[in-house]
């Protein structure tokens, strides 16, 4: 049975595994947002960036990509991303169901925030938002790489999200 991992972030542009197949795929009843503060990759424990996480919402869809693990990799894929996703233990790893735009239906790992957690940061204003991420440096670079990066990713691969389409505009303006 094939492993599918659902990208919505940094995985739709840096995965770091061997990606056998992707396609556009959504997943129901979670919405994709900086609601999670990055203490380890975009930013510190002194200056918290921002970096995407689902939030579970009923009547919500993430539009992202699916992405199938190469056949023979899959347990060394899994060990990776728990090693680079579960770092804080802000993200829960869970397998859900998505829908992929060819039509099927697969179980898919997928990283989703814990609201309990300290990181847990929901319901920022956008600007608020703006001003961290433009001025936050972590582990992994400055948290602009992180939202250049995935804005410019989900624009080539046809997929649109205001808030992010807003939130790359703003911090453009902030940091020329």
């Amino acid at each position: 049975m094939a492993m599918w991992v659902f990208g919505y972030g940094s995985l739709l542009w840096n995965p770091g595994f061997t990606v056998a197949e992707s396609v556009i795929a959504t997943l129901p009843g979670y919405a994709r947002s900086f609601c999670m503060r990055s203490i380890h990759h975009r930013g510190t424990e002194d200056h918290p960036g921002l970096v995407l996480a689902l939030d579970e919402h009923v009547e919500s869809a993430c539009e992202g990509m699916a992405l199938r693990v190469a056949d023979g990799a899959e347990a060394d894929t899994l060990e990776y991303l728990r090693e680079r996703e579960l770092i804080s233990s802000a993200y829960v790893e869970k397998n859900l169901r998505i829908h992929l735009t060819d039509g099927r239906d697969v179980t898919a790992v997928v990283y989703v925030i814990d609201e309990g957690h300290v990181q847990y940061c929901g319901g920022l204003p956008l600007e608020e938002q703006a001003q961290i991420i433009a001025n936050a440096v972590g582990g992994r670079g400055p948290n602009t790489e992180y939202l250049y990066n995935t804005a410019t990713h989900l624009a080539e691969v046809g997929l649109h999200d205001p808030a992010l389409e807003w939130l790359h505009d703003r911090v453009k303006t902030l940091t020329t």
